[in-house]
């Protein structure tokens, strides 16, 4: 299926795709209108208000979240936001695309380079109890299903299938150079960026869009994940670990987001918590970078500046380039 590529879409561009309906918000007032949200693997967007006198209106009806659609429209500009002027919208017959075309993910070559770094990273631990902990979690076949596919957010940072497993190697590879270089227990930082964000998997719905369930709203992915680790070890039958090892990993989950103020129940008390709470926020910081960067919609033409502030980052961000003399492109590790 031929998918257009939204981020890279500017003002003019035409659209005639098929999308999933994210939202249907309807406005009401002296001139009642709706907004739909559309979205592909590539991204999501806006509607531009189809105000209830147009001919559009009439074809919303019947249109629920969740549905594929054909959209013919043109990409407009109000206000410095994009949005799609949407001249036709018409369901399509279930079974005619595989909705999950539709749905961003990571790839299945992707997620298979994940698991593997992952699974390395757990072999390299050496205290035994920590890798019995682990292993309650991570070699479990329903669990590591569901860790595959899990998204790392409903929207913002690997909002995308897979995005959690992605999300989370990471921040242990993050977390391990971190600890190398500023002398903490490695295999704790491991573990705990290993066990930090299980919780998401109670926490989030992906099965039709990605949103919160009802547990992961009242209690929270943080609350989830410490509950998630606490039956894993009740139902084992054997006690992998210690009391008081298992409040300390407990602790990396309560902890990682390193102030009240950004939803951790706790703030850091070790260095290892530390820099598992540093090693998560660079990864969701330089992924939404990421994502911003390739966005031609937040830039007016070639300018190096953003034209209006990254919700996910809180800030204008820049975009040029300097090669500083450079004739190529410096190697990744």
């Amino acid at each position: 299926m031929n998918l257009i590529n939204l981020p890279a879409l500017t003002a003019g561009d035409r659209v005639e795709h098929p999308f999933r309906v994210l939202s249907i918000e309807k406005k009401d007032g002296e001139h009642p209108r709706w907004v739909v949200s559309l979205g592909n693997a590539s991204g999501d967007i806006d509607s531009g208000p189809i105000w209830e006198r147009d001919g559009v209106a009439a074809m919303l009806q019947g249109v629920a979240k969740g549905d594929v659609v054909q959209v013919i429209g043109t990409i407009g500009e109000y206000r410095g936001k994009r949005q799609l002027t949407v001249t036709s919208l018409r369901p399509l017959p279930p079974g005619q695309i595989d909705r999950r075309q539709l749905v961003p993910s990571i790839t299945a070559a992707a997620t298979e380079k994940y698991w593997e770094k992952l699974d390395a990273w757990r072999r390299d631990i050496t205290a035994p109890r920590l890798k019995a902990v682990l292993a309650l979690c991570f070699d479990d076949d329903d669990f590591r299903a569901r860790f595959g596919e899990c998204p790392a957010a409903p929207k913002g940072h690997h909002a995308r299938l897979g995005g959690l497993l992605q999300h989370v190697s990471e921040v242990v590879y993050i977390g391990r150079h971190m600890a190398l270089a500023m002398r903490a227990d490695v295999d704790l930082v491991v573990a705990g960026a290993l066990l930090h964000d299980i919780g998401k998997l109670e926490a989030y719905d992906w099965s039709d869009s990605f949103e919160h369930t009802l547990v992961g709203t009242l209690h929270g992915h943080i609350t989830l994940g410490v509950r998630m680790l606490e039956r894993r070890i009740a139902a084992s039958g054997t006690q992998p670990c210690t009391p008081e090892e298992l409040d300390l990993l407990e602790h990396y989950i309560l902890s990682h987001h390193g102030t009240l103020e950004y939803g951790a129940a706790v703030r850091p008390a070790t260095l290892e918590a530390e820099l598992i709470h540093f090693a998560d926020d660079t990864s969701a910081k330089g992924a939404s970078f990421l994502e911003a960067l390739g966005d031609a919609s937040l830039f007016d033409g070639d300018g190096p500046v953003s034209s209006r502030r990254i919700w996910t980052l809180d800030r204008k961000i820049f975009r040029g380039a300097y090669d500083f003399g450079r004739d190529a492109t410096p190697p990744t590790d």
